[in-house]
């Protein structure tokens, strides 16, 4: 009996094109800009000179810290709040965190996450029908989310905007519990939140790695989504020198109340 069905976020329920994702990252490097800039110059007359922070090095900074996070966190499945990336962003730029004050650490903070909650992702094709559908057959609903630069507090008012919140019953983050898929914590945070047991759970993904093996190895159905036009939000590839073999594949999420019922009468 399948009582659960839970999904993978980026690229299976929402997705953005490479013109949204460059309007969220202009507006994180114009609005840091704007708050460092001036704030590192050493008096008003050396403004816009030597000594002012330019939107070239902070854009520098901000693709390295990309790497720095992959390096010293994402690689090895691990997450760290919002604030930390912040943190390591400064110290790309060469400035102490602990050299500015909290105010202005916390607008830092702000700009860098709210950037995607104002220039929007849009629902998958199909997303939020699916999830209506589920929750009419009386199906309880997660979601697990390996959150990258957006943190989960703004995920939620994203989704919430989107018209998706009111169908998902439990939302797991990477950032917030501090691991990421396919790790088994972050499936038995949600697996405990939905009031279920793994086998009566489904998870549907775009990964086959983090999402269709973490979801497996746990012992949940993995299926696997692929959709018909891929987004920009895209996990790094992991050389993970394994075969993994879906429960099911889809092409339409419309597909999954026939999968749901193929494998309940299996």
């Amino acid at each position: 009996m399948i009582k659960a069905i839970a999904f993978d976020l980026w690229e299976t329920l929402i997705t953005e094109d490479a013109t949204t994702a460059r309007q969220q990252e202009r507006l994180r490097l114009e609005r840091i800009e704007q708050i460092l800039g001036v704030r590192q110059a050493p008096s008003p007359v050396e403004a816009g000179q030597a000594g002012r922070l330019s939107y070239t090095q902070i854009e520098s900074a901000y693709r390295a810290l990309w790497h720095r996070c992959f390096d010293l966190y994402w690689s090895d499945d691990r997450d760290v709040p919002c604030r930390r990336q912040i943190e390591h962003m400064l110290e790309e730029l060469g400035v102490a965190p602990s050299s500015l004050d909290e105010p202005t650490l916390a607008e830092l903070e702000r700009v860098y996450a709210h950037a995607a909650l104002e220039v929007l992702p849009r629902p998958v094709t199909g997303a939020p029908e699916t999830l209506e559908r589920l929750k009419q057959r009386d199906m309880v609903v997660g979601l697990i989310s390996n959150t990258g630069r957006t943190p989960g507090y703004v995920l939620r008012q994203i989704l919430d905007r989107l018209g998706l919140a009111r169908s998902i019953d439990v939302m797991v983050f990477s950032n917030e519990h501090g691991e990421c898929k396919p790790r088994a914590s972050i499936f038995e945070q949600l697996r405990a939140g939905l009031g279920v047991a793994y086998e009566e759970m489904m998870f549907v993904g775009d990964n086959l790695y983090v999402d269709v093996y973490g979801a497996q190895r746990c012992g949940m159905r993995g299926i696997h989504f692929v959709p018909p036009e891929r987004g920009m939000a895209v996990a790094p590839p992991v050389d993970h020198e394994m075969e993994i073999h879906p429960d099911a594949t889809i092409t339409d999420l419309g597909e999954l109340p026939s999968v749901i019922e193929r494998m309940m009468d299996a």
